[in-house]
């Protein structure tokens, strides 16, 4: 570190302590879901989704359909302002989880919901009242024999992290710290607006989009699943949950499926090619501004379904496509 300028020490090391957290839970459609406490702020953001998609029946749409679209980008704008404004390291900062998934809390923000025009990111505001990562982050999921069920993701932030290697040790630094709020209110390397809650401190741990989740169904594992892709990661997630819950897709299909992603800030709706181009069309006459994903590689999540003793795997075909392969869906 010293060699290459940087600031942290080796009493820094001696001091760093692993903090093992309690997972967030919850409940959807009969499915208990267990998933990423914060730091992470994304389990708080997967559970608040689904609880604002669930009641507003925009399954019926179809899954593709520019109404199915449009509520997951407005529930996904509504998260991504409340992160930017409230969650931060739990060590260092009050996280209101409890109150941004009450149940009176998601009502009154799927209530500001327009089923039929897109709400302009700029009349959507965090709404409690007073009172990242990037591409070099790697997933997998594993089921054993005995059904023991593992979910992990790790990441170093941007490709190769911050391009330095340990010498002698062959491990890369991270550069992590792009996942804090450098300059609060202003967008990081991945267009991410985060808040004063996030800002850089010493001893902070820096929020995370990670996201790692294992669903229940009956008591018994049913989904395992999660994903590299900074501030893409809980937007991705989420649609392949709900592409298997909602439109009972098989887990290849739900994990291939075209994904939106929206984040609030900037307010633009980046789509997958393979959407139709009717439904982008009805999406800009709802008041969108869409753009086609090019910039970025939206998520490759990999997933494992079981079901009726069946052990289902899908590694995301995006992996093939844009990265060369880095992935595979393995039995034993």
């Amino acid at each position: 570190m010293a060699k290459n300028g940087g600031l942290i020490t080796l009493g820094d090391l001696h001091e760093y302590q692993a903090v093992q957290r309690a997972p967030l839970e919850g409940d959807y459609k009969g499915f208990h879901i267990i998933t990423s406490p914060p730091p992470s702020a994304s389990g708080v953001g997967l559970l608040q989704m689904l609880a604002t998609l669930n009641g507003t029946d925009y399954e019926k749409n179809g899954p593709g359909s520019a109404k199915a679209y449009h509520y997951l980008a407005e529930v996904m704008r509504r998260y991504f302002a409340d992160r930017s404004q409230y969650l931060g390291d739990p060590d260092s900062v009050n996280n209101p989880v409890s109150r941004l998934l009450d149940p009176v809390y998601v009502n009154g923000r799927r209530a500001t919901i327009d089923p039929d025009r897109a709400t302009p990111s700029e009349k959507v505001t965090a709404g409690l009242s007073a009172g990242i990562e990037g591409t070099d982050t790697t997933h997998y999921s594993i089921v054993d024999a005995q059904g023991n069920a593992v979910a992990v993701t790790y990441t170093l932030n941007h490709p190769y992290g911050s391009g330095v290697t340990v010498p002698s040790a062959g491990f890369l630094l991270n550069n992590e710290m792009d996942d804090f709020a450098a300059r609060p209110g202003e967008p990081n390397t991945y267009e991410l607006v985060q808040g004063e809650k996030n800002a850089i401190a010493p001893g902070k741990r820096p929020l995370s989009s990670m996201v790692p989740t294992i669903i229940l169904k009956d008591g018994k594992p049913f989904l395992i699943l999660g994903s590299p892709g900074g501030s893409t990661i809980p937007t991705a997630v989420l649609q392949v949950i709900i592409n298997v819950i909602d439109f009972h897709m098989n887990v290849q299909d739900a994990v291939d499926f075209p994904r939106i992603h929206h984040q609030w800030k900037p307010d633009r709706l980046e789509y997958e090619s393979g959407i139709s181009p009717d439904t982008i069309s009805l999406l800009k006459q709802m008041g969108y501004s869409v753009e086609q994903a090019h910039s970025r590689v939206l998520p490759r999540v990999e997933a494992i379904l079981l079901s009726e003793g069946w052990l289902q795997g899908a590694n995301d075909s995006r992996s093939s496509s844009r990265s060369g392969g880095d992935g595979k869906a393995a039995g034993y």
